[in-house]
């Protein structure tokens, strides 16, 4: 399979080199830092897939190009969401191909899925508050993360009761604390809390490499030419 990568900073190089051990080629680089190309240079003839994992400012731009060359893309940027339906919308109206996660690795994706199901029992049962940890190295700048997002959503979903998010300790019942943190060179923990008066129980993703996340979305590349539409890793996966 031939791959444009849109961004080589660490997730960048990680996928670029898995991608060659799994018999890929990277066809190009799309990186203001690593090349001068852009995705204009590239067509559905030269380039099987795109990959974009770049910066909450670019990303937008970067997956609207992809899908006006006929490149299916895959995209793992966060901090763009609140122009998510224009891109949807587009991908539908040029009968497109758009992957987006927050998070491309296996695991957290099962994080998602058992924090949905956590969240319906731990209403059902009555008697606790719930509140998103995140932690992340310095060099990230959203904040808080995809990851927290997401999985602050299937709470909110399934946990009558709360009813918005806030980046900061909870001031009202209604509201889903996020606490985020930024230390050091931390790949990315994410800790789901429940608290009664009685106990407290966990559920935790900690990752200790960002090999996880390319694979997910070398995964996610491998199956999306070919397929129409607007995906996500719950189709890939089946969950």
């Amino acid at each position: 399979m031939k791959i444009l990568l849109i961004g080589y900073g660490k997730m960048g190089q990680t996928i670029g080199a898995l991608a060659a051990q799994r018999g890929h080629e990277i066809a190009g680089i799309v990186d203001l830092h690593a090349s001068q190309a852009t995705i204009a240079d590239f067509t559905p003839a030269t380039v099987d897939v795109a990959i974009e994992f770049t910066h909450p400012d670019s990303a937008f731009a970067n997956v609207m190009a992809c899908l006006r060359q006929g490149l299916p893309v895959v995209c793992g940027s966060t901090g763009w969401l609140h122009h998510f339906e224009e891109a949807a919308a587009l991908t539908k109206e040029l009968n497109g191909s758009l992957f987006y996660a927050s998070n491309y690795s296996v695991g957290v994706n099962l994080f998602f899925h058992f924090n949905e199901y956590m969240a319906a029992k731990m209403h059902q049962f009555g008697g606790y508050d719930v509140a998103v940890r995140e932690i992340h190295h310095t060099q990230k700048i959203d904040q808080p993360s995809g990851t927290a997002l997401t999985a602050a959503e299937g709470i909110l979903h399934h946990f009558p009761g709360k009813t918005t998010w806030r980046n900061a300790p909870a001031e009202t019942p209604a509201e889903l604390a996020i606490l985020s943190e930024r230390t050091g060179d931390a790949v990315g923990t994410h800790i789901v809390t429940y608290t009664s008066a009685v106990d407290t129980l966990e559920l935790k993703h900690e990752a200790h490499s960002r090999e996880g996340f390319a694979l997910g979305a070398l995964l996610a590349a491998e199956w999306l030419p070919g397929r129409h539409g607007v995906f996500g890793m719950k189709e890939l996966l089946g969950l």
